[in-house]
C-alpha cells in the first residue's frame, strides 16, 4: 500500500514471470508441425485454459478466484428519485457533448479529442458514482468527471503495464483473492511483504491493482472490499504520511464510491498513531466503511477467505503462477466488456450491468415513477381492462 511523492524513479527492468522462460526451440523444418503447434484461440471471456480455482475446496490455491461463490449476490441498487434522475440526465447531456478533454491536470494542458476509452469509462453507473460523491451537485460532478479523464490519460495511459508493475508484487504484498458476502472482490494489502524502496511506482502499483479489481467485478457490483492485514508488519514497512495523503487524494477524487468496505486487522500501536494523524483527511463517508479487528468470516465466506486471516483458503503466493493468471483473467474480462460496449453502439451512459455480462440489457439503478407517470400507467391499465370487458360482453341480436 506504500506510495510516495517525488520525481519518477529511474527505469528499472521489470521482473515479468512470462519473461522467465527458456529460449524458443528451433523452428520445425516441417511446415505442418509448425501449424499444429499453434495454440487454439480462446474467446474473449473464456477462462478454461487458465486453471483457476473456485474455493478452498480446490486445495492449495496459488491463483485468483474468477467469480463469487454460488448464491452470492450484490445488494440491490438504490432506486433513484425523480429529482436524482433529472440530475443524472443533466450530467449525461453535458458529458455527451464533450469532444475534447485535457491530457493532464496541469494548468493550461492541451486538449485532445475524446477517445473510445474515455467514452467507455463514462457509464451510467460511473456518472451516478460521481453524483453521489458530490451529494448530487451536477456542476461538481461534471467537473470531477472531466478531471478524472485528464488524470487517467496522464497517470495511467499505456504506462501501467503488468511488466512494469510486476517487480512490485513479487512477494505478494497486494493480492486480489475471493469475493465478500455481497460479491465485492477482495483486495488484500499486506505491508509485511514489502519488497521495494519508496518510489512513485509503489503508488502506481496500487492504482494498477485497483484497476484489476474493477476488471473482475461481477454484474451488478461496482465496489470492492479492502482487507488490510498488519500482522508481522515492522515499523517502516507501512506508508508514510505523505504517501497516505496522496493515496487518499486519488482514491477520493478518481475512484469515488468504489470502496464498499475496508477490513483492517492486527493493528500495532504505531499504526494506531498513524491512523489518528491521517483520520481527518479521510472523507466521513469513507470513515464509516472502515471496520477494525472484526471477525472477517462475518464479511467474507470462509471458502474464499485466506487462512492467514481466519478463512479456509490455503493460499500461497507464487508470483510465477499468480501474476500471469491475474493478468490474463483481467485482460479477458476487459476485452469481453469492450466487445459488449461496441456491440451496444459505443454509448456514453451504457449500463455496467450489461457490460459485465448481465443477462438483461438494463441499467443497475431504476427511477421511481413520478405522479404523472403513475397516473398514465393507471389510465393505460384501465383502458386495457375496458377493452377486455368489451370483448367478453355478448352483443344483442339484430331484429
Amino acid at each position: 500500500m506504500t506510495v510516495a511523492d517525488g520525481e519518477p524513479a529511474a527505469a528499472v527492468p521489470a521482473s515479468n514471470p512470462q519473461d522467465n522462460q527458456t529460449s524458443d526451440p528451433k523452428p520445425s523444418e516441417n511446415p505442418m508441425d509448425a501449424t499444429e503447434s499453434k495454440p487454439v484461440a480462446q474467446p474473449a471471456d473464456s477462462l478454461d485454459d487458465l486453471g483457476l480455482p473456485n474455493s478452498a475446496a480446490d486445495g492449495l490455491v496459488t491463483k485468483p478466484f474468477p467469480k463469487p461463490l454460488e448464491g452470492v449476490q450484490p445488494e440491490p441498487p438504490a432506486q433513484l428519485t425523480p429529482e436524482q434522475n433529472s440530475k443524472y440526465e443533466q450530467v449525461l447531456k453535458e458529458v455527451s457533448s464533450w469532444t475534447k478533454v485535457p491530457v493532464s491536470l496541469a494548468k493550461g494542458a492541451e486538449e485532445r479529442p475524446l477517445t473510445d476509452d474515455d467514452r467507455m469509462f463514462l457509464t451510467r453507473e460511473c456518472l451516478l458514482r460521481y453524483l453521489r460523491a458530490t451529494k448530487w451537485n451536477v456542476s461538481d460532478a461534471v467537473k470531477r468527471l472531466r478531471n478524472t479523464l485528464a488524470w487517467r490519460r496522464d497517470y495511467i495511459g499505456d504506462k501501467l503495464t503488468p511488466e512494469y508493475i510486476s517487480i512490485e508484487n513479487e512477494t505478494g504484498k497486494q493480492v486480489i483473492l475471493g469475493y465478500d458476502i455481497h460479491g465485492r472482490p477482495c483486495h488484500y494489502l499486506i505491508p509485511s511483504n514489502q519488497n521495494t524502496k519508496t518510489s512513485p511506482r509503489q503508488i502506481e502499483h496500487l492504482v494498477f491493482m485497483l484497476e484489476r479489481v474493477i476488471d473482475i467485478m461481477p454484474p451488478g457490483q461496482e465496489s470492492l472490499t479492502l482487507v488490510i492485514d498488519f500482522n508481522q508488519t515492522k515499523s517502516g514497512q507501512n506508508a508514510t504520511i505523505s504517501q497516505a495523503k496522496q493515496t487518499l487524494d486519488f482514491l477520493q477524487n478518481h475512484y469515488p464510491e468504489r470502496l464498499g468496505r475496508a477490513l483492517v486487522i492486527n493493528i500495532p500501536w504505531y499504526i494506531n498513531a498513524f491512523l489518528k494523524v491521517i483520520w481527518p483527511f479521510i472523507d466521513p463517508v469513507t470513515q464509516k466503511k472502515l471496520i477494525f479487528n472484526d471477525d472477517l468470516r462475518k464479511h467474507v465466506p470462509p471458502q474464499q477467505l485466506m487462512a492467514d486471516v481466519g478463512g479456509d483458503v490455503k493460499f500461497e503466493y507464487r508470483h510465477s503462477d499468480y501474476w500471469p493468471a491475474l493478468t490474463k483473467l483481467a485482460e479477458r474480462r476487459r476485452e469481453a466488456y469492450r466487445q459488449r460496449w461496441i456491440a451496444g453502439g459505443k454509448k456514453i451512459g451504457e449500463s455496467e450491468f450489461y457490460l459485465r455480462g448481465g443477462e438483461e440489457r438494463a441499467t443497475t439503478e431504476t427511477t421511481a415513477p413520478t405522479g404523472e407517470q403513475q397516473l398514465e400507467e393507471k389510465l393505460e391499465k384501465l383502458a386495457v381492462d375496458n377493452d377486455k370487458a368489451a370483448e367478453t360482453t355478448p352483443t344483442a341480436s339484430a331484429s
